[in-house]
């Protein structure tokens, strides 16, 4: 029992370089599996706001606090309100509590 056993050993120490092989590599190596083409889509940045909508800087086009005075249509705000700039559009915001009062559509241009 133990001659077998014995001999299966010093075959697979004797044979075993043999049967390996080196793997070939070529070029880069790992190529990725095709998947269709890539489509890059922007960030999503821009929103339309809503009067009664809670007011995000993170989400709005070119945000800055606006002075009314500087822009035709606006009136002044009330207290406790301020203009803001998101994209092309004037929209007073509540310095509290960050509501949407109003949204003036193409106010900026």
């Amino acid at each position: 029992m133990k001659k077998p056993l014995i001999c299966a050993v010093i075959a697979s120490l004797v044979f075993a370089p043999t049967f390996a092989v080196a793997q070939q590599h070529r070029g880069s190596g790992y190529l990725a599996p095709a998947r269709g083409p890539v489509v890059k889509r922007p960030a999503p940045n821009y929103r339309a706001w809503r009067q009664g909508e809670r007011f995000d800087p993170r989400h709005a086009q070119n945000y800055q606090v606006i002075d009314y005075r500087r822009y035709r249509g606006l009136r002044a705000p009330p207290p406790g309100y301020r203009y803001v700039r998101s994209g092309n559009d004037a929209v007073l915001v509540g310095i509290a509590s960050g509501l949407v009062s109003a949204v003036i559509a193409g106010a900026i241009r």
